[in-house]
């Protein structure tokens, strides 16, 4: 027979291993930066405070906790801007067990290639204007101060550079070029891709592609010229404006990321006014959709 003591043993251990199961769960964080894109993320994922999602309000930002095919899921808006960007994931990570970052939202299109529907997945992730703003020098170059070693070709007075980060376990700041995707979520998103079925968006099939480099900046960028450098410079596949803070902060956090973008819009190779307005929610929703097939897959 079971004495009481051992009874009260079991159960403590029984306890004590679901509780480690629940705790070992990973917790994806699905983000969106602002209306058009939150709201079909809502949508695509059930979030819905009546389906059993949890609302927690912190400095005046909504977190929706909950699960989706049974993950368990927290969802927010980190905002526009790069600062925004930063800020509320910090928070977010700060204040949840999140293991994992998701991000889906709209882009201009940098590679020629690419069309307005067209979803990129990329590796990497830079800053197009962390950069030294310069004076001419009368001879047809810039004073470029001693400290600055050019490494990438300047915009006229804009020199790009490289960004100084550090970590736990690292005793001073590293300069770093670039903010990477995680390799194991980049592998999800190929696994995905060939199970999407046809997207469509203005009569035709869009191409979802995995890889290249994005970049992100604190300006709406409309300028072909700016466009074009920005392509020769970077190979970039698309720009926005909080992506590379968002891999920059999961970077520094040590936690994997993957970042959607649909093209909204050409970012200044279009002929005549950009068109964002008319493509936000349309190709929010398509790059929605692709990111919750990748999470379908993990």
């Amino acid at each position: 027979m079971i004495s009481h003591v051992h009874r009260v043993a079991a159960i403590l251990v029984l306890f004590c291993v679901l509780h480690g199961a629940r705790a070992a769960q990973p917790l994806y964080a699905l983000c969106a930066a602002y209306p058009p894109e939150i709201a079909a993320l809502h949508a695509a994922f059930g979030v819905d405070e009546q389906k059993g999602f949890t609302r927690t309000m912190i400095n005046g930002l909504a977190f929706h906790r909950g699960t989706y095919g049974g993950k368990d899921v927290v969802v927010f808006r980190t905002g526009v801007s790069l600062v925004n960007a930063a800020y509320q994931l910090q928070l977010a990570l700060e204040r949840f067990p999140i293991t994992h970052v998701l991000f889906a939202g709209v882009a201009g299109g940098i590679d020629p290639a690419l069309q307005v529907g067209d979803v990129v997945i990329p590796e990497r992730w830079a800053y197009h204007a962390e950069a030294a703003y310069l004076n001419e020098d009368g001879r047809g170059g810039y004073f470029v101060p001693h400290y600055l070693k050019p490494k990438l070709p300047n915009f006229g007075m804009i020199f790009p550079t490289e960004t100084g980060v550090a970590r736990e376990g690292e005793e001073a700041f590293q300069r770093r070029a670039d903010f990477p995707a995680d390799a194991m979520l980049l592998a999800a998103a190929r696994r995905a891709l060939p199970k999407l079925p046809a997207l469509r968006k203005g009569g035709r099939e869009i191409a979802v592609t995995v890889g290249g480099v994005g970049v992100a900046g604190p300006v709406f960028m409309d300028n072909a010229k700016y466009r074009e450098w920005v392509f020769r410079v970077w190979q970039a596949r698309c720009l926005d404006m909080e992506s590379t803070a968002l891999a920059h902060v999961a970077y520094v956090n040590r936690k994997p990321i993957l970042i959607v973008r649909g093209l909204s819009d050409l970012a200044g190779a279009q002929h005549g006014a950009n068109p964002i307005d008319d493509n936000e929610a349309s190709v929010s929703a398509i790059a929605v959709r692709v990111l919750r097939a990748i999470v379908d897959e993990l």
